[in-house]
């Protein structure tokens, strides 16, 4: 049987769907402290299972019964707003943080999948984390403190660049008398001011979406500007631009390596117009990061990044500029003077310093070959 397009998304009712009110906030709160007493990273709740919890990097179910459809609507009753209730009722989805206790926030996706309701939840602490907490290099301060520029950290959903983003700002936060503006979709992590004067706007409460977030930017006056994910032609182009007239830019990218970022991003937009965006990138960006989170070996650290940096030389520069983003590795790999960092360098750094087991490193690395070389000392 063939399904049309107008079948394709029907909206969901709650209405006489759920259990008792109260029950749903009160498994979603027992889940919540589950999370922090097991000192987990993620929950995954699926109709039909027990919850789930990601404990370094692996999931594990909670000791409690399967969640039944009821109680998974009850929960969306309980947790949600009017506003996000009817969003979720609508869409099939909604996006929202929830404050559990201080310092602790989840930023949390409800969804519809099968037709039955779903959620994924993340754990942030309020606390921001400094580099050698979350064992980031300190050639990253530097890029932090750029005057104006585009900084890109690219990566996997739950490669922990939003907190590496975090610490950068709070970095910048000690240090300079700026004005930071976050464009965010939920707000994670929050923010004091310290020697920066710093305000988080929040999609669908402080602004109905980031094309008009960013759009307004010009008016607010920011020093340096966070807008998260770069998912389209729109909020990459208004990142670009907002570097180009003297901001200083964060955001995030999906894609598997520093110098591939370029390719990820030249796709969103039409072929005619990759030139320029090719040109904007050559002379505004600072710095692409990439990293991905591995277990460690060691029982008081989950997971540790393995990290890439590229940092926008004039030999960079000219490579850019000529199409030649494809043979960038090589720079990174002859660049460490200049705190660039190649991926296997990383892993080699963490396997030779006993974080990481080698076979850990050998599963993540697109080069296994050139790793086992590098382990044995032959380059």
């Amino acid at each position: 049987m063939s399904i049309s397009r107008n079948q394709l998304l029907v909206p969901v009712s709650t209405k006489n769907r759920g259990t008792t009110p109260g029950e749903g906030k009160k498994a979603w709160m027992s889940w919540m402290a589950s999370i922090i007493q097991l000192d987990g990273s993620d929950l995954i709740v699926k109709t039909g299972l027990p919850p789930r919890i990601r404990h370094r990097g692996a999931l594990r179910d909670l000791a409690t019964p399967a969640c039944s459809e009821d109680l998974m609507f009850q929960v969306a009753k309980d947790i949600l707003d009017p506003n996000q209730l009817d969003h979720f009722e609508r869409m099939g989805s909604v996006d929202f943080a929830y404050d559990f206790e201080k310092g602790r926030r989840f930023r949390v996706n409800m969804f519809m999948a099968r037709g039955k309701p779903a959620l994924a939840a993340r754990l942030i602490t309020s606390k921001i984390k400094k580099f050698e907490d979350l064992f980031l290099p300190p050639s990253l301060g530097d890029v932090a403190m750029a005057a104006q520029g585009l900084i890109l950290f690219s990566g996997v959903t739950g490669s922990g660049k939003s907190t590496s983003i975090a610490s950068m700002l709070d970095y910048v936060n000690e240090r300079k008398k700026v004005h930071i503006i976050t464009i965010e979709d939920p707000i994670e992590y929050i923010f004091e001011d310290k020697k920066a004067t710093i305000n988080q706007r929040e999609i669908g409460i402080d602004c109905t979406n980031f094309n008009d977030a960013l759009r307004a930017l010009v008016r607010e006056n920011p020093d340096v500007v966070l807008v998260g994910e770069m998912r389209d032609y729109e909020t990459f182009e208004a990142a670009i631009r907002a570097a180009e007239t003297g901001h200083l830019v964060f955001g995030t990218i999906h894609a598997s390596s520093a110098w591939q970022t370029f390719g990820r991003i030249y796709d969103l937009f039409p072929e005619q117009e990759r030139e320029q965006i090719r040109k904007l990138m050559a002379y505004n960006l600072r710095a692409i990061i990439y990293q991905k989170l591995l277990p460690t070996l060691h029982a008081n650290i989950g997971r540790i990044p393995a990290i890439e940096i590229l940092i926008n030389t004039p030999g960079v520069q000219k490579y850019i500029l000529e199409g030649r983003e494809g043979e960038l590795l090589e720079i990174i790999k002859k660049s460490h003077h200049e705190g660039m960092l190649d991926f296997t360098s990383s892993l080699v750094g963490l396997v030779e310093s006993e974080y990481v087991h080698q076979n850990v490193a050998l599963q993540a690395t697109p080069k296994p070959e050139e790793l086992k070389m590098r382990l044995k000392g032959i380059r």
